[in-house]
């Protein structure tokens, strides 16, 4: 008896403490608030994205390279077919150039002669797994914002051009390369719902790929990075 007393105890109590969850459907009466408002509890999603499509135009700027400053204008399209679950494509569409840094390498007089390497992306498309579990509610001047936070992981192709010759040669007019490659790409956002159609979102995504590092003996691959700040105007289809 006792031994199946501890067992229905616990089990008993579990219950209970089950039962009192709130479900995304509930509704709660604050006697202090306005009347005619309704206060909902944390779960309920006002904004779906399950079995929807969606594209994006966004502009930003890269925020990788120490010589070179870059500008990126993207493309997206996507669709969920879950509410936490989708894909995405991305195009973008990179324009750069040296800065004042690398132009500051090439002028120094104690640096004379000096050339600084650099690699500027053109531009990179690809495809990602996208996985949206997590969602807030922002409070602001009694009006309420609702986010959606976007993780993805993908492949992506990238175009850069480089002056590795340069740099190797020493030689500042020797012709610059460009070169393709296959990399990683991965994706942090945050999309602020405006209505069902509308949406604002800001993203950090990266792509890593391999290269030749740049140096006159026994060059090996190396890991290089770029990475974009964007925001971008979404439409839910």
């Amino acid at each position: 008896m006792t031994f199946l007393t501890s067992i229905l105890k616990p089990l008993i109590a579990f219950l209970c403490i089950t039962s009192i969850f709130a479900l995304e459907t509930d509704l709660y009466d604050f006697s202090w608030l306005d009347k005619d408002k309704e206060v909902y509890v944390l779960q309920n999603r006002k904004f779906r994205k399950i079995n929807r499509f969606y594209v994006t135009a966004g502009y930003g700027m890269t925020t990788s390279g120490s010589f070179v400053d870059a500008t990126s204008i993207q493309a997206r399209a996507g669709y969920f077919f879950t509410e936490n679950y989708g894909f995405e494509f991305v195009y973008s569409l990179n324009s750069g150039e040296e800065n004042e840094a690398a132009k500051s390498v090439r002028s120094s007089s104690a640096g004379a002669g000096t050339i600084p390497f650099r690699r500027i992306v053109d531009g990179y498309y690809g495809a990602m797994f996208m996985w949206s579990p997590f969602y807030s509610k922002i409070n602001t001047f009694n009006k309420i914002i609702y986010v959606d936070f976007l993780f993805g992981l993908g492949l992506a192709t990238l175009t850069e051009t480089n002056n590795r010759d340069q740099f190797v040669t020493s030689d500042p007019f020797a012709a610059e390369v460009q070169e393709s490659h296959t990399g990683i790409l991965w994706n942090f956002g945050a999309k602020f719902f405006v209505n069902t159609s509308w949406s604002v979102r800001f993203d950090l995504n990266a792509v890593h790929y391999q290269a030749l590092q740049a140096r006159v003996n026994n060059p090996e691959d190396y890991i290089y990075s770029n990475f974009d700040l964007v925001g971008s105007l979404v439409y839910d289809l």
